[in-house]
């Protein structure tokens, strides 16, 4: 039997009955409950006129991320608590701070972008609980909003005016206590007549689910699937949603590796990888935009297997593995391994993504992994490159090079890899090693770059890699990098 969708918002309980599955929380703000104050603008996650901000528990606390409204399915709402702008006006019918920042630092113009600036703007003023933000995370927070006529200095302006006016309490302990009314203790199995959304709670449920049902789409952050329904206007069928399978939003550490379970999210997955590869800390920032980091998550983007997927690269460099849960139980491959081709993994029948693991840092390995694309934040690469080197003293001991945007997968570079191995790491390994991603990359020219650029690019990075990691005076990130020479300039004024 179905149940009702259920969250909180509005100050109640509010369900949810008779919505097809893949309605999202847009449509159902707008259109159902007239709410229109939440735009619609690209409708795939990208402009930022959609934002929300969703609060569910985790372990014991309320969590407040703030995420795109029209690519999130309605029934993974469900046990959260759903916030949008028409929550900010206060009793007495003033402006949050928030918005009266906006207002007295000129940050609307047309005002369609407004809401989900104010959304975004309001999900970081309670991360900082009174604490001025610096600019870089300013920026960060409003990666995923795009503005078409006021211009952002206003709006950036208005971020750090917010904290400045009378603070405005938020009751956390108020919206946990809801959130416990209406927890499940059981799997929830919605349908509208024609479609089910099973949001399972173990692996033994999701396994089940994944043998009964094997044409059913597996559902994390709707990061892509969303945009299948937006823009493809496909039928999904029955969906299996994974956010809610405690075994998969795990992180631990033991053997030497870092396991990510498939449901963990990007930004708590990158953090995670980030406490051990400081190296992450530009990939992590421009994974994307902050939104989209708080819904989608990293096993995803692995099951997914773009050829221009920003994650694969680094993880394949740093010898990461994929693991797979099916009826035969747990099965554990090198990630590279896992893609045959474009859009083909090597996954069994009742097989999916449980999770990846990542070795920890060992001694005399240096990594590091760029991405190049045509702007610094949400958007996609042209080319997506990490190397990893074990060096005895100058020489090269092993090399794991990988790259995106460069093949039908994330694929390594085996032939520069032979030309380094057992090398000293110098000017002349590095050109012969540079020749060689010739023979190991034929790049597709498309919209975002040419076959000939990507090569160039490629190689590019290699020497930049050698310049950053030679013996005889490495460079600074400064030295090589324009966006760590411009806020080392920032600093410095």
């Amino acid at each position: 039997m179905s149940e009702p969708i259920r969250f909180f918002y509005r100050g109640a309980v509010h369900e949810v009955t008779g919505a097809a599955p893949t309605r999202t929380v847009l449509q159902h703000l707008r259109e159902d409950l007239h709410c229109t104050g939440t735009k619609e603008g690209c409708a795939e996650g990208d402009c930022g006129a959609c934002t929300v901000v969703v609060g569910s528990s985790e372990n014991g606390e309320l969590a407040m991320k703030a995420v795109n409204a029209c690519i999130q399915f309605l029934p993974a709402l469900d046990g959260k608590a759903l916030f949008t702008v028409e929550d900010l006006q206060q009793p007495d019918g003033s402006l949050h701070p928030v918005q009266q920042a906006m207002v007295e630092c000129h940050g609307s113009q047309c005002g369609f972008c407004t809401p989900g600036f104010v959304m975004s703007l309001w999900g970081m003023y309670l991360k900082q609980d009174g604490r001025a933000p610096s600019r870089c995370q300013v920026d960060d927070a409003l990666s995923g909003n795009l503005c078409r006529c006021t211009g952002y200095r206003p709006i950036i302006d208005a971020a750090m005016r917010m904290g400045e006016l009378p603070p405005v309490p938020f009751d956390s302990d108020a919206v946990l206590r809801q959130l416990g009314g209406i927890a499940r203790a059981e799997a929830l199995t919605y349908t509208d007549g024609r479609s089910t959304f099973h949001a399972p709670r173990t692996l033994a449920e999701l396994a089940r689910l994944r043998a009964d049902k094997p044409q059913a789409t597996l559902l994390a952050g709707s990061t892509d699937v969303g945009l299948w329904v937006t823009k493809q206007m496909r039928e999904l069928g029955d969906i299996v949603y994974l956010g809610n399978v405690a075994e998969l939003k795990t992180i631990t550490e033991g053997e030497g590796m870092l396991a990510i379970g498939a449901a963990v999210t990007l930004n708590d997955a990158y953090a995670a990888a980030c406490a051990h590869y400081p190296q992450l800390g530009e990939m992590w920032q421009r994974f994307a935009s902050l939104p989209i980091r708080n819904t989608g998550t990293l096993g995803g983007n692995v099951a997914n297997g773009s050829p221009i997927g920003d994650s694969m690269p680094w993880l394949i460099a740093l010898g990461a593995q994929v693991v797979l849960y099916g009826p035969a139980g747990q099965r554990v491959l090198a990630l590279e391994d896992f893609y045959l081709g474009y859009q083909k993994k090597d996954l069994q029948p009742g097989e999916f993504v449980q999770g990846v693991r990542i070795p920890l840092p060992r001694a005399g390995v240096v990594f590091r992994t760029y991405k190049l694309a045509k702007r610094f934040d949400q958007d996609i690469s042209a080319v997506c490159a990490a190397f990893a080197l074990e060096l005895d003293g100058d020489t090269v001991r092993d090399a794991r090079i990988a790259f995106g945007g460069m093949a039908a997968t994330p694929k390594r570079a085996a032939a520069a890899e032979t030309a380094l191995r057992g090398r000293a790491w110098t000017g002349d390994a590095l050109r012969e090693a540079m020749q060689a991603l010739a023979q190991d990359y034929q790049p597709l020219s498309d919209m975002r770059a040419s076959a000939s650029y990507r090569l160039r690019a490629a190689q590019n990075l290699l020497r930049r890699f050698w310049l950053e990691t030679r013996a005889d005076a490495p460079l600074p990130a400064a030295a090589v990098n324009a966006f760590a020479a411009a806020a080392a300039q920032g600093e410095a004024a």
